[in-house]
């Protein structure tokens, strides 16, 4: 089971390093969406904030790929994941990559589980560890 986690955490870390690089360089052919999900996508990248996601992508994936601060980097990702998973499902309405980033970043969370167990309390306490 460790294999698999290792093999996943890497091949998901490589492609969010991948897309997150391309937000700043431009190097893979992307086609660009029509209608409100052109004006969506047109509205994240005028703003800035698009920037700040691809950085979150980069960030995350080196934490995934280098297996170092792992939960940190699943941390960072899951949400640009459920993100994308939305405006595929809402905005474009046909699946893409969210539907299965979404289910392999739950994976490794589960994975991961024993650093997230804190997160999962019914009992959580101000200031205690």
């Amino acid at each position: 089971m460790k294999w698999v986690v290792i093999v996943v955490r890497t091949l998901v870390g490589a492609g969010f390093i991948l897309t997150g690089l391309d937000g700043f360089l431009h190097f893979l052919k992307i086609v660009p969406p029509s209608g409100d999900a052109l004006t969506f996508l047109m509205l994240l990248v005028n703003s800035g904030y698009l920037h700040v996601v691809k950085a979150c992508e980069v960030v995350g994936g080196g934490l995934l790929i280098s297996g170092r601060m792992a939960p940190l980097g699943l941390t960072l990702l899951m949400p640009v994941a459920v993100n994308i998973l939305l405006y595929e499902a809402c905005l474009l309405r046909q699946p893409g990559p969210g539907f299965v980033l979404v289910p392999l970043l739950a994976f490794l969370i589960w994975g991961y589980r024993g650093a997230f167990k804190s997160f999962f309390t019914t009992e959580a306490k101000i200031g205690a560890y």
